[in-house]
């Protein structure tokens, strides 16, 4: 277990997010639900606590993968539901991260809107929409919106995708 990992992403609806990262090899567990930074933990947002062998995956690459599948660098009006963030866990994780966000600026034309925020309380979403997206992938909502970003994933991260959703 001692490259078992987590971080926390959130950007999109977390049924989106949950699926993008439950398609990936090396993802052990998905929480899906709504995370509050640490400074303001009443202000929760759409959000999933992502668990992760960094033998098998990187946390550059998760990061890359999440600022491709959400709105990185648009603020909208559903941004206090959608927070675009990468919640840590560990002090020593936020230089690291820093680090990942300022390289991977150079992919995008407009300035990223995600921040890194301290993790400071998570609380699950209801049971049934758990694994929203592969229980029942042809829901108006998973082709519409999900679907795509599999799509995407599998031309883009090819090497990271799972021989589940193949």
């Amino acid at each position: 277990m001692d490259n078992i990992f987590k971080v926390g992403f959130g950007g999109g609806c977390h049924w989106c997010t949950e699926a993008v990262f439950m398609a990936l090899n090396g993802i052990e567990k998905v929480e899906q639900g709504f995370i509050a930074p640490k400074e303001n933990k009443s202000n929760f947002s759409e959000a999933v606590i992502v668990h992760y062998n960094a033998a098998v995956i990187e946390l550059r690459d998760l990061v890359a993968i999440h600022l491709d599948t959400h709105r990185s660098t648009v603020n909208h009006s559903m941004r206090n539901k959608y927070r675009s963030g990468i919640y840590f866990f560990k002090q020593d994780e936020l230089l690291v991260l820093k680090g990942i966000l300022n390289d991977l600026q150079q992919d995008f034309e407009t300035p990223l809107i995600t921040a890194i925020i301290r993790f400071g309380a998570f609380k699950s979403s209801e049971e049934r929409f758990h694994n929203y997206y592969f229980n029942d992938t042809e829901k108006p909502f998973c082709r519409t919106h999900i679907s795509p970003k599999i799509k995407m994933l599998k031309e883009k991260y090819a090497t990271h995708v799972s021989t589940k959703v193949q």
